[in-house]
């Protein structure tokens, strides 16, 4: 089994190159590009060659500089227990996290939808969990909801892709587009918890 190379002798400065590295990476990403390697070498001081030890290409670089938060949930300890509230708080945190990392998400964008990309490894898939959590009281109230599935649905109307559609293609500020899809996550909560028992 091979050591990444940061791992290896004079363990603290390489940790500090890596993270000169991810920052300029964020920097670029901030920006606009979609850096390969070399634009995040050149951005940080350092030498391409140097560079490509630690990321062999820009995919590796791309993971390094995406959103590194993984919390079990997006709602905080004082979040509302009942629905519609919960569900609102969530879309509003939900809705800022897009917006805080949308250059990173939108590069992780960019690399899936290259001919022959494998599953994206940048995108985990983990906001379907933040949503079943925001939607748990449901299994009290609502037994008959199948909460995986409404949850895959609001996902696919609040997520970043929406957000992109709705600031770049309609026009919205972030004001409108955190209204609008606030209006469709209840509207599909409302509609789940129609169905007869």
């Amino acid at each position: 089994m091979s050591i990444p190379y940061e791992a290896t002798g004079r363990a603290n400065q390489k940790a500090r190159t890596r993270q000169a590295l991810v920052e300029a990476a964020r920097r670029l990403l901030a920006e606009g590009h979609t850096p390969q390697v070399e634009d995040a070498a050149e951005a940080a001081g350092i030498s391409r060659t140097t560079a490509y030890r630690y990321f062999a290409n820009q995919r590796t670089l791309l993971q390094a500089a995406h959103p590194d938060i993984s919390p079990m949930t997006l709602l905080g300890p004082d979040a509302p227990a009942a629905l519609p509230a919960r569900l609102d708080a969530f879309v509003e945190a939900f809705c800022d996290y897009n917006f805080t990392w949308q250059h990173q998400l939108r590069a992780a964008l960019r690399l899936a939808l290259e001919p022959g990309a494998a599953r994206p490894t940048l995108r985990q898939g983990r906001a379907v969990a933040w949503v079943e959590d925001a939607l748990q009281p449901l299994a009290r109230t609502h037994p008959q909801v199948d909460i995986h599935e409404l949850a895959v649905a609001i996902r696919s109307a609040t997520g970043i892709e929406t957000l992109i559609w709705l600031t770049d293609i309609a026009g919205y500020d972030r004001a409108q587009a955190t209204r609008t899809v606030h209006q469709t996550a209840r509207a599909l909560l409302s509609a789940a918890m129609s169905q007869p028992r």
